[in-house]
């Protein structure tokens, strides 16, 4: 993964106790033939899923109308091609004789592409890396990410969902989201990834930085998200959860063992930030509870499902599933503050303006 714009540092530690950062050197592309792959093992027993893993795909969080779930070998040939295309075309060199930009800057009709650059083209697309395959689960090329219920859509808002949806927005529309620091996006701010990136659920940005380092001791699960370098720690054992009142950010994590597969359920989830995961996943309330399932499918992928169980805020239940790939590669920070460096210089000159001072 290229280093983003605002500075990279080469992560060069990462670890817990004395148990070693294991990171494999087969990519993606080589393939595993039947009977060549043993599973591997942590010294306490338990599948290894340390690494470095990818979760960049073309397919859609939510699957697009008229499609069934699994698309048809010559519909992954086309879409990946089409990808290709526009990623090289993207590449190409500027026009040094092109005109100047329009006034109020140039838009592409990408909202979250729109949103990073404000106009001006500041992320050339050669930081880009939203994922150029479509997900393959289990040997299925799938449409959507989420898979229950059947149609690979989220389910409906509750009334109590809709009512607080509404006076959420009717909050929001009360201040700018640049007007105090306590309406500033946490991504702005580098508090939090970008969209739904760290989780829970772990889902992939569309954007770049779709990239993460695992850890594993005897009794935790360290997830490094590259994108606004998230670290989220999940407990292993028998749960003593959190007061309901302390909700750190990524929330509550206890994971176990069932044969091979980790689970793990998060509960405690702060507010903000399931607020602040609109694009991706549309947020809920303060019982939204996570069921998460980690199983080793082979040398080069973590199946990974979710469940989101809310009936505060949706009809049913509902979640997916999204294939975590080995990326052949290093990790880095994403070493982005300007949100938090700039802050005092921001809010001083929105005072001033209101003051009528120039």
């Amino acid at each position: 993964m290229k280093a983003p714009p605002g500075g990279a540092v080469l992560i060069v530690a990462l670890a817990i106790a004395s148990v070693a950062l294991t990171l494999g050197a087969a990519t993606q592309d080589v393939p595993v033939r039947p009977g060549d792959w043993e599973m591997p093992r942590t010294p306490a027993g338990h599948p290894d899923l340390q690494g470095n893993w990818t979760n960049a795909t073309l397919t859609p969080v939510q699957r697009p109308p008229g499609l069934g779930p699994v698309f048809t070998p010559e519909q992954v040939a086309a879409l990946e091609e089409d990808r290709q295309a526009f990623i090289e075309q993207s590449y190409a060199a500027s026009d040094p004789d092109r005109g100047a930009p329009t006034v109020g800057g140039e838009f592409t009709g990408n909202a979250l592409f729109d949103a990073a650059s404000g106009g001006t083209g500041g992320y050339n697309y050669v930081w880009i890396d939203g994922g150029d395959e479509v997900a393959i689960f289990n040997g299925e090329p799938r449409t959507s990410l989420v898979t229950r219920p059947a149609d690979g859509r989220i389910p409906s808002l509750t009334d109590e969902g809709r009512r607080r949806f509404a006076e959420a927005a009717r909050q929001a529309g009360r201040f700018g989201e640049y007007d105090n620091p306590e309406n500033r996006p946490l991504g702005e701010r580098c508090i939090m990834s970008f969209g739904s990136n760290a989780g829970p659920p772990m889902l992939p940005n569309y954007f770049y930085n779709n990239n993460y380092t695992i850890v594993q001791t005897e009794d935790h699960v360290v997830i490094h998200t590259e994108m606004v370098h998230d670290t989220r720690i999940i407990r292993l054992g028998e749960p003593d959860p959190l007061p309901p009142d302390i909700r750190p950010w990524m929330g509550d994590s206890w994971g176990t063992w069932v044969g091979d597969t980790l689970v793990v359920e998060t509960t405690n989830l702060p507010p903000r930030q399931l607020s602040a995961q609109q694009y991706v996943f549309p947020g809920g309330s303060e019982s939204t509870k996570l069921v998460e399932r980690f199983t080793r499918a082979d040398e080069n992928t973590i199946n990974y499902e979710f469940t989101v169980i809310d009936p505060d805020t949706y009809s049913s239940e509902w979640g997916g599933e999204v294939p975590f790939r080995r990326l052949d590669g290093l990790l880095y920070e994403y070493a982005c503050h300007e949100g938090n460096y700039a802050l005092f210089n921001v809010l001083s000159g929105a005072r001033a303006e209101e003051r009528g001072g120039r």
